[in-house]
């Protein structure tokens, strides 16, 4: 109830497209009964989390913030929804999100822009000063990142415990670093993609968003596994884990990548960089520099790929099984042409129309074969660098912190994810794990985050030394006076931000 009445309080934020108040209540209830008897179904029973509206809900409309889809429920859950349900976890709503989660700022949805929680926080508050009178005082909200940006406001402003994103270059990291909260793409295979409505079938994975790394590993243990319903998910049984206290990083080998030196990177998130990396080498770690030559062609390999496979996935949305369907009734080809004018925008369409261009029997083998050529290099330089020794490799997440909406807009959306993608694709093309821990606020009062990219399949390895280095910045909460007016009983979890210390 306290979760519901704070989205309310916070609609200003937009997180939200969908909030599925009475379902939510009535989870609710079955859990309290299933507490009291004795019986709960999992370390998640009872705790509220928040869906990004790109994965399928039984009962509850999916719209992946577009009007193509605006008004369908799909019959059936995604495995991942599916998979925290049975655990008992109560779904408040679905969050928003770039139309199809195409964009890296959450502005460019049919139900508007979200809004960036550090925006009316006390610590950002008080370090803009608004340049003149006439400035509107509303008017410089920064943005959440995204495509992901609903789901990370939504564990930012405490209206959920944890979110689920999706990320194919970097959509739920993104966000995670500019709303201060912890954001993890899991290795590609190690959870089910069925019902993720996708983006970029080879580089999609479902994203977990938390407060803290201990709570990304317990939804990582509730989600990860075989799904016979995707080929892609791994055979093996995964074993659920809790992340025990690194107490020695000496024998850790941390590689810094030279070439993620990117233009544009701020002086600030630079200065971050090397502090942490002088946090390892005085604690004893190993810390060493590491090329991964191919970096610098990742970014347009990621684009020909990305808009290649959006221009397959968005054929089947034609009209006629589900979603909008224009009134255009010439002939089924112009019903076809209309629909899908009418139902995607600019960004969605602009990125079939390249995709269909890379594709072309001409332009095939110049573009398609040669980014799979060169994404396989891309690959092979991480599993170089992880064969000479290297365990975990620390980078920037972002360029910069979260500008403000008014500036984002000036830039269009391809250039815009040009840009901020630039830090984290890498990691989609390569399949590897890959995490965003707030590290501290930058000059504005707005958080930073740094990412670590691990080993293939080696979450264990990768969250534990997340969760060190965690424990080592101590990241400020957020102080968000919205927030504070109401009931406190439900923060006080804000000393120590895991759901299960908030559940003992």
């Amino acid at each position: 109830q306290r979760c519901l009445s704070l989205i309310k309080s916070t609609k200003f934020l937009n997180a939200y497209i969908t909030v599925a108040e009475e379902t939510a209540l009535k989870q609710a209830e079955e859990s309290e009964k299933r507490y009291k008897r004795g019986q709960p179904l999992g370390v998640l029973d009872g705790i509220p989390i928040a869906v990004k509206d790109n994965f399928n809900t039984a009962g509850i409309e999916t719209t992946c913030a577009s009007n193509m889809l605006k008004g369908y429920i799909s019959p059936y859950n995604a495995t991942v929804v599916q998979k925290l349900l049975d655990q008992g976890a109560v779904l408040l709503g679905k969050t928003n999100l770039d139309e199809f989660a195409m964009g890296s700022g959450s502005t460019d949805g049919v139900f508007g822009p979200v809004r960036n929680p550090w925006s009316y926080s006390r610590q950002y508050k008080e370090k803009s000063v608004p340049k003149s009178h006439s400035e509107d005082k509303d008017s410089n909200w920064v943005i959440t990142g995204g495509s992901s940006g609903g789901s990370a406001a939504a564990v930012s402003s405490f209206t959920c415990f944890a979110a689920l994103g999706s990320d194919t270059g970097g959509s739920t990291r993104n966000p995670a670093a500019h709303c201060g909260v912890v954001g993890l793409k899991p290795t590609y295979g190690l959870i089910s993609r069925h019902g993720l409505i996708p983006l970029v079938n080879s580089m999609d994975v479902p994203g977990i968003l938390t407060r803290c790394v201990d709570d990304a590993a317990v939804v990582l243990g509730s989600l990860a596994g075989h799904d016979p319903k995707d080929s892609t998910t791994i055979q093996d049984n995964f074993k659920p884990f809790e992340l025990s206290d690194l107490t020695d990083v000496s024998k850790l080998s941390i590689g810094i990548p030279k070439e993620y030196h990117a233009p544009g990177l701020s002086s600030e998130i630079l200065a971050l960089w090397s502090k942490a990396a002088d946090l390892f080498k005085n604690a004893g770690a190993k810390v060493i520099e590491v090329s991964l030559p191919h970096t610098r062609y990742s970014i347009v390999c990621y684009h020909v790929l990305c808009t290649a496979e959006v221009a397959s996935n968005m054929a089947r949305f034609d009209g006629l099984e589900y979603g909008h369907r224009s009134d255009m009734n010439k002939s089924t080809e112009s019903m076809y042409a209309a629909t899908r004018r009418e139902g995607f925008n600019d960004v969605v369409r602009g990125r079939i129309l390249s995709g269909n261009y890379f594709l072309l029997k001409q332009n095939y083998e110049n573009y398609f074969i040669k980014a799979q050529k060169v994404r396989r290099l891309i690959a092979n330089d991480f599993v170089k660098v992880f064969g000479s020794g290297v365990d975990i490799l620390l980078t920037p997440t972002t360029l910069s912190d979260a500008i403000p909406y008014m500036e984002f807009i000036k830039e269009d959306n391809r250039t815009r994810s040009a840009q901020d993608d630039i830090l984290t694709q890498a990691a989609n093309m390569a399949g590897l794990p890959a995490i965003n821990v707030p590290t501290a606020l930058s000059e504005r009062g707005l958080p930073v985050g740094l990412q670590f990219i691990g080993r293939s399949f080696q979450e264990k390895q990768l969250l534990t030394v997340a969760k060190w280095f965690e424990k080592q910045v101590k990241f400020p909460m957020i102080q968000l006076d919205e927030v504070k007016r109401h009931d406190h009983g439900v923060f006080q979890h804000q000393k120590s931000a895991s759901f299960l210390e908030h559940r003992t």
